[in-house]
């Protein structure tokens, strides 16, 4: 709803005074120039942009918006931007605490204004996925018709969680969790600003990296972790902000890990060995640290998808296809859901039975090769299709395996150099016993000689 008299007087207040208000709120950009990160969405003629009356005049007038992101990204921030920006009527309304008829209220006051003062509309309407349909079809008339400028947020996917047709009538704009830079210089800012710690504590590298895997890309977080520290060490007479009075503040331990140096390879290292060793528990604790230090959960992916091949193989053939689908699902859902993602792949991975047989066998296979045991592919194997393929006796005594009730013909198939060399040694473990019984039963129907 709009402010009344007393939202007014402690909105005044605030601005006189800020001191009472969180780190968070006081540090809100007042500015577009002033938003950290999201500078897709911040470009010259961007719809934010135009929100805010730049470059917004003629027919085209600014396009209703719905800003989809995790928290902290800004979506907030945003809306607070252009509502003091705009010289626009600004109206807020929480889809927690807000229904039809306040809708309907707001609607009502956008036309009177349009009407009576050709003054335009602009309504924030935060956690749009908790309206339901019909709540969502109230917003239609007035959106259609621009009789209000929506400016949507929400944490949840729209494509299920807002209606088609509301969707058509906005644009869809996309928030990014803030890089590691994003949050120091965000950091940075509410240590020296006026509105923040007026530069009466410093911040220690090991502290700054903390807070950094704190926030998790969530700009409330961090600063709110900020300003509990500072307290903290405030009370103490402290003159910096130490990684042991944030650790006791936010009741998490730093975990000694970098990534980009020896902690990153040493401890995703460990992870795959405790896998390769089938020690879960072991291989758990490795990915619990990499997940609490902030490892990118690509790079833990990927380092299980070639487990799956180097150590497991053919024992478990499931488990390559399960950390291939954990690698597409953290793609798509990212932490911390991924968390557990990658807890499934790492378990599966651990307890299936182990083989590296495929690994050796292209091991065996491309030493080989390098050392220049190759040759000619054998006349009967050679490609017979082309015209005068036949007189160069290419494809002549090749027998068709389809043809015979074994389904598999005694002739030779690898060079002469190589035709009696065994590259696969399958072991006994877990489904591989079976591709031993079926090695052992292929050479012998081929004709091969061990060698």
């Amino acid at each position: 709803m709009e402010p009344d008299l007393f939202t007014a007087a402690a909105e005044d207040r605030q601005e006189k005074d800020p001191t009472g208000s969180p780190l968070a709120v006081r540090m809100r950009p007042r500015t577009l120039d002033e938003v950290v990160g999201q500078q897709h969405l911040l470009k010259p003629g961007s719809p934010l942009r135009r929100l805010v009356g730049e470059g917004a005049s003629g027919p085209a007038g600014p396009s209703s918006v719905i800003l989809w992101g995790p928290p902290g990204t800004g979506k907030t921030t945003l809306a607070y931007v252009v509502s003091k920006a705009t010289n626009k009527r600004f109206v807020e309304l929480s889809a927690i605490t807000a229904g039809v008829k306040e809708v309907r209220a707001v609607i009502d006051g956008a036309r009177r204004a349009s009407g009576g003062y050709g003054q335009e509309t602009v309504l924030f309407l935060d956690e749009i996925h908790r309206f339901s349909k019909a709540q969502q079809d109230s917003l239609l008339p007035a959106v259609e018709n621009r009789w209000v400028t929506l400016i949507a947020a929400t944490t949840e996917n729209p494509y299920f969680s807002v209606i088609s047709p509301l969707l058509s009538r906005s644009l869809l704009l996309t928030l990014e969790p803030l890089t590691d830079d994003d949050i120091r210089d965000l950091l940075h800012r509410a240590l020296t600003d006026e509105r923040g710690l007026k530069s009466a504590l410093t911040l220690p590298e090991d502290t700054a990296n903390h807070l950094q895997r704190i926030a998790g890309g969530d700009a409330r977080r961090a600063l709110t972790a900020l300003e509990a520290a500072a307290g903290a060490a405030l009370d103490k007479g402290e003159t910096e902000v130490t990684l042991a009075t944030l650790e006791e503040t936010v009741d998490r331990a730093a975990v000694k890990y970098d990534r980009d140096g020896d902690q990153h390879y040493d401890i995703a290292s460990a992870l795959i060995k405790s896998i390769r060793g089938s020690d879960v528990d072991a291989a758990l604790h490795y990915l619990a640290r990499m997940i609490e230090a902030g490892e990118d959960p690509r790079f833990i992916a990927r380092r299980l998808m070639i487990s799956a091949s180097e150590d497991i193989g053919l024992a478990d053939p499931t488990a390559l296809p399960v950390a291939v689908a954990a690698a597409q699902a953290v793609a798509m859902i990212g932490f911390p859901e991924a968390a557990l993602t990658l807890s499934h792949a790492t378990i599966a991975l651990a307890l299936a039975p182990k083989s590296n047989a495929a690994t050796t066998a292209i091991g065996a296979a491309l030493d080989d090769v390098r050392k220049g045991l190759s040759g000619p592919v054998p006349p009967h194997l050679r490609d017979s299709h082309y015209k005068g393929a036949n007189k160069l006796g290419h494809g002549k005594g090749y027998t068709y395996p389809h043809d015979l009730p074994e389904g598999i013909a005694e002739q030779q198939y690898a060079p002469d150099a190589l035709k009696d060399r065994a590259y696969y040694e399958p072991t006994r473990h877990g489904a591989e016993a079976r591709y031993a019984d079926a090695v052992e039963w292929t050479r012998k129907h081929l004709g091969r000689k061990r060698s």
